[in-house]
């Protein structure tokens, strides 16, 4: 078995435009909102055994936040730029290259790429994924490379707004 949890970052802050985009921060209600998605996350006893994120600030302290409370090391979080607005099929790439090693990952990204790629496996298609929500897939197979063409379920979907 494989799990995968697709995780959008926090509500980012638009207020300083002078920043580029990858440098926007969460605001105070988005790190609310993750800590009480972190909190459930907890609760369902997650543990991924590593965690790619994009590398803006954002997503970064959405990971930072999850990984606290779910007690994994924040240092241990692995930036990946391709989850940057690079498309669904850039993630697809990285999901199906994982090492077979890995049972647990958890990516945290961005819309519309994270809403994309959850509908690639959820049977009830979104239309938008919220901030902070998460979707938690788990795929009957051993090895990554074979996670889309896989028999899977949707553990959950959970958002701020559901808890």
């Amino acid at each position: 078995m494989k799990t995968l949890y697709l995780v959008r970052h926090g509500k980012s802050s638009w207020e300083d435009m002078s920043h580029q985009d990858y440098e926007r921060p969460l605001l105070e209600k988005g790190i609310r909102r993750t800590r009480k998605v972190a909190l459930f996350l907890k609760e369902k006893n997650v543990k991924p055994d590593l965690i790619i994120s994009s590398h803006a600030q954002r997503a970064f302290e959405t990971a930072g936040i999850i990984a606290e409370k779910i007690n994994y090391p924040v240092d241990k979080i692995h930036i990946e730029r391709s989850l940057y607005f690079s498309g669904p099929e850039a993630m697809e790439s990285l999901i199906a290259g994982l090492d077979d090693n890995l049972k647990e990952v958890m990516l945290v990204g961005h819309n519309p790429d994270m809403t994309n790629l959850a509908n690639v496996f959820l049977v009830d298609k979104t239309d938008y994924l919220p901030t902070t929500g998460v979707v938690c897939i788990r795929f009957d197979t051993s090895s990554w490379a074979e996670a889309f063409i896989a028999p899977r379920e949707i553990s959950f979907v959970v958002t701020p707004k559901t808890l």
